[in-house]
């Protein structure tokens, strides 16, 4: 049970990691959304699902609760993190913000 849990929070790392390097590194508003908003929901339905099992390791009906509670945490975060990342873009949009285009380079 440990080395799944384990896994699982590596996994997440990962993925927030990876999120946290692209939201640095990407040229403009938008490119930076979709890291934070695909990137960021993996890595928390994958770091707080370990939670909840590491949790259930002392099997109680008080840490079953627990659990059930984080997992209902991680569906919320699963359909309100792509609404609102849906929102900012869309607020983005309505702002007249523009696109990064690449620069045209004379040879």
């Amino acid at each position: 049970m440990n080395v799944i849990v384990i896994v699982l929070l590596l996994m997440g790392l990962v993925f927030f990691t990876g999120g946290g390097i692209g939201i640095i590194r990407l040229p403009d508003f938008y490119t930076r959304l979709h890291p934070a908003g695909k990137l960021d929901t993996l890595g928390s339905l994958l770091m707080v699902t370990g939670l909840a099992l590491y949790n259930m390791e002392h099997f109680s009906w008080e840490t079953l609760l627990t659990s059930l509670k984080m997992l209902l945490i991680v569906i919320f975060v699963f359909l309100s993190s792509p609404t609102a990342t849906h929102s900012i873009v869309d607020a983005g949009v309505r702002a007249g913000l523009e696109p990064w285009t690449k620069p045209e380079t004379r040879e």
